[in-house]
């Protein structure tokens, strides 16, 4: 058929150069379609060299249309063959991870990203209703990869680097970064999100959201929802989540019901132990720095923070009692954790109810911070050390605990090692051992033996 119709155009024309003109269009055609099938080749230096000669193929065309500009448009941009190049990097079939970050090099220009974020709104759109929103992980994973490895300019006067070179004011309207652009970043960002994504895209989007996302957006409180519903689903999402709540709940006044409690519920004995602990305390420090928050919810927060300490790691009650003591230092009529009257006669029962979602039936205030008394016999000595500090007036000074947050196992037994040593004070063995095996009560012996080759 294209043979046919290349044969009847060219019988059209009277001229040998327009004969010319049609068949070396039909050729450059044909080349394009054969570089866009070996984007998808097995070895990649061939998809690399075909990528890179179909972007120098796109600068040509927009420098040098094929078709002749009517009066009213500006510009020429070869959209058909970006469009083309998006859909093959977003294969369904084949991680082209490799070949993306590849392709980052030509988002650096400005009408590039635009016009590849307008083709990955179009894509996805396209692809998942086809689909009916199930899960392509593999599709999803491209699209992702790709739309990650878009970076926004910071400030509008940086538009200046475009492929297709072009004169005037209304262009550099077209591309202004508060209108157009933003506007393409957010829908290209909110059709992806609609859609069900694979769990462990989850995490993947949710640690650059709050920071390479939401800034570029034009309406970012749009993006309530699909934070909120990250934030009901638990564990380490929700602890990635409260980033981008925490920039639209103080930058964009989000009114979050119940954010308090979901995050009173979050204080889990896993807290300690997960890859996010560290901006998970950090951003607890933020949102309950406030003074203005009612005395039983920080006493809430307070207890339970001092219940979870009986079973975490040193590197974790390192960070969790200067909390405390900083709760304390914020919110003094908290101090009556600490002055209860004496129990130590006979047994009570703790009032507290640990089991409890809503902090304010929690019976916090009822209770006391008898925990930090139990740590201060810790096997550690910076724990014990630390622990010792409730039983001395708190100073008005807070703790700075950033320090602390990234602090390891490894770190902290690195720190030990180097600390001068007094060798009086290091305990011994105190019943000499006679034989291999043999002393301090032959515990060794009672589980291992030495068995001869005879």
């Amino acid at each position: 058929f294209a043979l046919r119709k290349k044969k009847y155009l060219c019988s059209l024309s009277s001229s040998a150069e327009d004969k010319c003109r049609i068949f070396m269009r039909h050729r450059y055609n044909a080349c394009v379609e054969i570089l866009l099938e070996h984007l998808n080749h097995e070895q990649f230096a061939v998809k690399e060299s075909a990528l890179c000669c179909l972007m120098k193929f796109a600068a040509g065309q927009g420098q040098h249309p094929l078709e002749d500009l009517e009066w009213s448009e500006h510009h020429s941009f070869p959209r058909g063959i970006i469009l083309a190049v998006v859909e093959n990097l977003t294969s369904k079939t084949t991680d082209n991870t490799l070949l993306i970050s590849r392709f980052q090099e030509f988002l650096e220009m400005d009408d590039v990203r635009y016009y590849v974020m307008s083709a990955l709104r179009e894509s996805v759109g396209k692809v998942m209703e086809k689909n009916k929103g199930t899960l392509l992980p593999v599709y999803q994973n491209n699209v992702f990869t790709l739309m990650s490895s878009i970076s926004m300019p910071s400030q509008q006067s940086e538009l200046t680097n475009f492929m297709v070179k072009l004169e005037g004011q209304l262009l550099y309207l077209f591309f202004s970064l508060e209108d157009n652009h933003k506007r393409a970043f957010e829908k290209m960002w909110l059709g992806f999100l609609k859609y069900k994504l694979p769990s462990n895209m989850y995490k993947k989007l949710l640690v650059i959201l709050h920071d390479s996302i939401l800034p570029h957006m034009s309406k970012p409180a749009l993006m309530i929802d699909f934070l909120t519903a990250a934030y009901e689903v638990g564990g380490a999402i929700s602890l990635l989540a409260l980033n981008g709540l925490f920039v639209l709940i103080h930058q964009h006044n989000l009114d979050y019901p119940d954010f308090y409690k979901k995050l009173y519920n979050l204080l889990e004995p896993t807290v300690f132990h997960v890859k996010y602990r560290a901006r998970f305390f950090h951003l607890a420090n933020l949102f309950l720095s406030s003074s203005h928050l009612p005395l039983y919810l920080v006493a809430a927060f307070t207890k339970r923070l001092a219940r979870l300490a009986l079973t975490a790691p040193p590197t974790g009650l390192l960070i969790v009692l200067p909390f405390i003591y900083n709760l304390i230092r914020r919110h003094p009529s908290c101090r009556v954790l600490l002055h209860k009257p004496s129990t130590e006669d006979e047994p009570v029962e703790d009032p507290y109810l640990m089991d409890e979602e809503d902090p304010a039936q929690c019976r916090a205030l009822e209770s006391s911070l008898w925990e930090i008394k139990t740590l201060q016999k810790h096997y550690h000595p910076d724990v014990a050390k630390a622990a010792m500090m409730i039983s001395t007036p708190l100073s008005e000074q807070e703790e700075d605990i950033s320090e602390l947050l990234e602090l390891t196992t490894y770190e902290l037994m690195e720190r030990d090692l180097k600390k001068p040593q007094d060798k009086k004070s290091i305990p011994l063995e105190f019943e000499t051992a006679t034989q291999l095996l043999k002393g301090g009560g032959d515990v060794l012996a009672h589980h291992f033996c030495l068995v001869s080759d005879e």
